[in-house]
């Protein structure tokens, strides 16, 4: 009796380890309302995460655009934003205090929207993220130049602070490398959002209307001002609220726990700050 090899089926299954691989794998998610691709919750509780990406985006454009409301009556060069603020102290203080404020809040949102940006094109995302980032360090110390101005105006005269500006408007500063950072920072930002599909090319297009936004010491509104940060705040509002709904919410516990911790941070800071 001839004995025959004993033969079985070829396996079909895939290996265990690319199973594994292929379940842990997550799929890809859809942001709600065509926000554009929605990272899993998990990727996105990075550095600096969705809750306080989502409210930089919600809060620091509609600031920002209320500073520039604030003074749009007063001509755009600094010897006329001085004389406003001789006239009009509370006013113009309290404007270009909402604009820096907002100002500050878009560095949360820009390095979220880079880090999305990067998941699907780490150039571009790495890119746009510095680019950006370093045009608002550079508006960070604009704001600084103006809150010395409002200060000698104080002390002395809008004349008095007037001269100094002029006087010292062109001196060299390591910030002024970074201007035009201010300006290429949106649009390669905008590009890489629109290429990854992280935003559609309307909001995309918002997005780098803020190059236009006009950069400097002490500078008034314009018409394009306006439409500049309007842009801005197309771009990033939806994005902010539909990043902010999506995953889970925190608990009671949480909330009691953080936000009196983050309010007395800040109160802390204030105090802080004051005291030099």
């Amino acid at each position: 009796m001839t004995l025959q090899p004993r033969t079985t089926a070829p396996d079909s299954s895939p290996p265990a380890a690319a199973s594994s691989l292929e379940a842990a794998a997550p799929a890809p998610l859809s942001a709600p309302g065509g926000l554009g691709r929605i990272l899993p919750v998990d990727r996105m509780e990075a550095f600096p995460g969705r809750w306080v990406g989502g409210v930089a985006m919600v809060l620091g454009p509609p600031l920002m655009l209320a500073g520039a409301l604030l003074r749009v009556r007063f001509d755009f060069f600094f010897p006329a934003q001085l004389a406003a603020y001789e006239r009009h102290p509370v006013l113009v203080a309290t404007s270009y205090a909402l604009f820096a404020a907002g100002n500050l809040l878009l560095w949360p949102a820009v390095a979220l929207l880079a880090a999305r940006i990067g998941t699907h094109s780490p150039g571009w995302g790495l890119w746009g993220g510095m680019l950006a980032m370093s045009g608002l360090f550079a508006r960070a110390f604009h704001a600084g130049v103006d809150h010395m101005a409002f200060r000698l105006a104080d002390a002395e005269s809008a004349a008095a602070a007037t001269r100094a500006v002029s006087e010292t408007y062109g001196a060299f500063q390591i910030f002024s490398a970074l201007n035009f950072a201010i300006l290429a920072g949106w649009l390669v930002l905008a590009f890489g959002a629109w290429r990854t599909q992280v935003v559609g090319p309307v909001r995309a297009l918002a997005l780098a209307l803020m190059a236009g936004l006009p950069l400097g010491v002490l500078k008034g509104t314009t018409p394009l001002s306006l439409v500049a940060l309007a842009g801005l705040t197309a771009a990033l509002l939806p994005l902010g609220f539909g990043l902010l709904r999506q995953g889970p919410r925190p608990t009671r516990a949480a909330v009691l726990r953080w936000v009196p911790l983050t309010l007395g941070t800040l109160a802390l800071m204030v105090v802080l700050g004051q005291a030099g």
